[in-house]
């Protein structure tokens, strides 16, 4: 039987800095008003001229050179994204180009903040048909382009990023071991972008409107989270016959520490074992578990033999987990 193991990480960080103070304009002493309800005292916006392919080349790069891969040996690549540089072509085939990959496929997967989840469990699927050996993952998103920066709910949660991951075939029992993927259609108005598509194409009207920027229910989805996590974590974990406390650590969607704090007590997993970053670079969307990932390893929190549970949940609705011993 073959599995999926890790290769190597690396990720793409924004270098400006975007402190909480940044946001005064909208609430008094926002810094704590900020982090009092989400953990987040800073985050990073890329500049006007860069994309997020851009920030994706330099995740893949750092994993390809950490892993001491040739671009030629890639036979795919899947860019997890709910911002595209553009509507078409992929941003993976403009990665493609970036980082010389030849001989590689590559295409988008948009399932917004669970983006880098779902590529990373279609990219271990195509590993284990034996037909292609290494994958290169990438989730990266750069919402400042697409926030309203007039909604003190919304705009103060995110930062840019991107996370990398090459996967390859194994027939060792590690690397990815169990994973589960869902989603709910039925609550796809809670995270959207209205005016961005064919339903609503973009128009002076609804710029106007905001209608071309990011809008969610934060109630609602702070329902959804707080009940699909516990789900996630019991079902991987059973379909792994394993016990929740044998995990060394759990990374979840960087989304909101409020989150986490709810979800360590519902499930009694000491919040310590929750590893967290998104203090300092906010809610990255698709890149924040590749982001979190790709920092533990390097750091030398997570060692060889750990069993690390990554999840991701978001708009769609969508949600998803995979174990892997590293």
């Amino acid at each position: 039987m073959l599995y999926s193991q890790v290769l190597a990480t690396g990720s793409g960080i924004p270098e400006r800095v975007v402190g909480n103070d940044f946001f005064s304009y909208l609430v008094e002493d926002a810094d704590e008003w900020i982090f009092s309800r989400t953990g987040i005292r800073e985050r990073r916006f890329v500049t006007e001229d860069v994309a997020t392919s851009d920030l994706a080349t330099v995740a893949a790069r750092k994993a390809l050179e950490t892993g001491n891969i040739s671009p030629e040996e890639l036979d795919c690549i899947i860019v997890g994204t709910s911002t595209a540089d553009m509507i078409l072509p992929s941003t993976a085939c403009m990665v493609q180009k970036n980082i010389g990959a030849k001989n590689a496929f590559a295409f988008d997967m948009n399932a917004v903040c669970s983006s880098f989840v779902y590529a990373v469990e279609t990219a271990d699927n195509f590993i284990k048909s034996g037909k292609y050996k290494k994958i290169l993952v990438i989730g990266a998103d750069t919402y400042s382009k697409i926030l309203d920066f007039q909604d003190k709910t919304t705009c103060p949660l995110f930062g840019d990023g991107a996370g990398a991951m090459i996967l390859g075939a194994t027939q060792e029992k590690t690397g990815i071991l169990q994973s589960l993927i869902r989603s709910d259609g039925n609550g796809w108005e809670l995270i959207q972008v209205p005016s961005s598509g064919s339903r609503a194409p973009v128009t002076p009207e609804t710029i106007a409107a905001r209608e071309n920027t990011f809008k969610m229910a934060g109630k609602s989805v702070f329902v959804f989270a707080t009940d699909v996590i516990p789900k996630i974590i019991a079902e991987v974990t059973q379909r792994a016959e394993i016990n929740p406390n044998e995990l060394d650590y759990i990374i979840p969607h960087q989304a909101n520490v409020r989150i986490i704090d709810f979800i360590s007590k519902k499930t009694g997993i000491p919040k310590e074992r929750f590893l967290l970053n998104l203090d300092r670079f906010g809610n990255t969307a698709a890149a924040s578990v590749g982001l979190a990932l790709d920092e533990n390893l390097r750091n030398g929190k997570i060692r060889k033999g750990h069993l690390v549970l990554m999840m991701g949940f978001g708009g769609g609705l969508s949600w998803g987990g995979m174990l892997i011993r590293f």
